[in-house]
């Protein structure tokens, strides 16, 4: 189905693109420090799912409708961008982001299937990665009918693991980074700040870059 060498290319080009910082990583460090180690690895569950939905897409050759129909394109582009918009607002308020994880509770707290949810959608509704496994799974695929769609779902797997890896490293350090700072409410609120500047920004960039 897939020869070996194929794998390992894909391997490399998924490690670097795991490395590249984006909204996806932006979100499973926030959570991380916010709420511990856990939220950080339920958050990067919902991620690895969108990536599989994705590949499904693509397996599929459903992508394609991003080509074909500049509208459906532009769409997903703007509910994304009013998404990561609203992470925004949420951490501005104080009720997403970098919270302290005081034990009196004083803290609102995010449930674990908020985050995954979160982390679904932030890769659901991001049409540059829809147009990533569209531009770059072809160039690893076999043009076989009967098994695109498991070659999707392989390379899909492959860039989880490295993704898993990756950000598996950052929820690590960004979750002892969130103990230490988690008697410190008034960082903690400069940091709130800091994350929705960062996801108003990157809403901005998604909605108005056009390349």
């Amino acid at each position: 189905m897939m020869d070996l060498a194929t794998l390992l290319t894909f391997t490399a080009a998924a490690f670097a693109l795991a490395a590249t910082p984006g909204p996806d990583m932006l979100l499973v460090m926030s959570r991380s420090v916010a709420q511990g180690r856990a939220a950080g690895f339920v958050t990067l569950a919902g991620i690895c799912l969108g990536c599989y939905f994705h590949a499904v897409v693509a397996g599929l050759s459903l992508s394609g409708v991003l080509l074909l129909a500049p509208v459906m394109f532009e769409i997903i582009r703007w509910a994304g961008a009013a998404y990561l918009l609203y992470l925004a607002v949420q951490a501005l308020r104080g009720a997403g982001g970098f919270q302290p994880t005081a034990k009196d509770g004083a803290a609102p707290r995010i449930a674990l299937m908020a985050l995954f949810r979160q982390g679904l959608l932030t890769n659901m509704l991001n049409p540059k990665v829809a147009l990533f496994f569209l531009a770059l799974f072809p160039q690893f695929m076999r043009p076989d009918p009967d098994t695109v769609l498991a070659q999707a779902l392989i390379l899909a797997s492959v860039l989880n693991v490295a993704g898993g890896l990756v950000n598996g490293g950052i929820i690590m350090a960004a979750g002892r980074l969130g103990e230490l700072l988690s008697s410190r409410p008034a960082f903690v609120r400069w940091q709130n700040r800091l994350l929705g500047g960062v996801f108003a920004a990157l809403a901005l960039r998604l909605a108005f870059d056009r390349r």
